[in-house]
């Protein structure tokens, strides 16, 4: 059974408003690879820097497929060009592992006990064949901040802004 618990792992450290991106992997890694991208992610993490500043930053590998960077930006700011070295990791990752981690158009889903992507043009053929319905958990990338993380990144699919988008013509 897929453990869905991730709020617990997020730092009660950091500000509600700290910044959240979110990268989700085109294939679930292999536990090896796992391993190795968290290892990456700790030490991006522990040296992060804006403008020669330490950020306070977070990153993790949550289900074997979601990379989450946070920046508490209450000591100091995120950059450009501290953004631009997250982005350079990520793009390290990608090459390295053989995996898209910036394609937007592929929504996660939990359904049977994984995470499953569907190309957003496919949406409503796969609410029309019952392989996703209005409850079924969607992972929404599109949050900001570590409020909405917590709050709003897993949810079911009629409390999303895929509801307005799908549901009214399916349901």
């Amino acid at each position: 059974m897929m453990n869905l618990s991730f709020k617990e792992l997020i730092p009660a450290d950091f500000s509600d408003a700290s910044r959240v991106w979110i990268y989700q992997s085109s294939r679930l890694f292999t536990l090896s690879e796992a391993l190795s991208i968290e290892d990456t992610l700790n030490q991006f993490a522990a040296n992060w820097k804006s403008h020669q500043y330490p950020v306070k930053g977070f990153a993790t590998l949550f289900f074997g497929q979601c990379i989450v960077l946070m920046a508490d930006e209450t000591m100091s700011e995120v950059s450009g060009c501290s953004t631009d070295s997250s982005v350079r990791l990520i793009k390290e990752i990608e090459a390295t592992y053989k995996v898209s981690l910036f394609d937007r158009t592929n929504l996660a889903f939990i359904v049977k006990e994984k995470i499953q992507l569907i190309p957003m043009s496919q949406i409503n053929y796969a609410l029309e064949n019952n392989f996703i319905s209005s409850e079924t958990l969607f992972l929404d990338h599109n949050v900001t901040d570590k409020q909405s993380l917590i709050n709003r990144w897993m949810i079911p699919v009629q409390d999303s802004w895929l509801a307005k988008r799908f549901l009214n013509k399916n349901v």
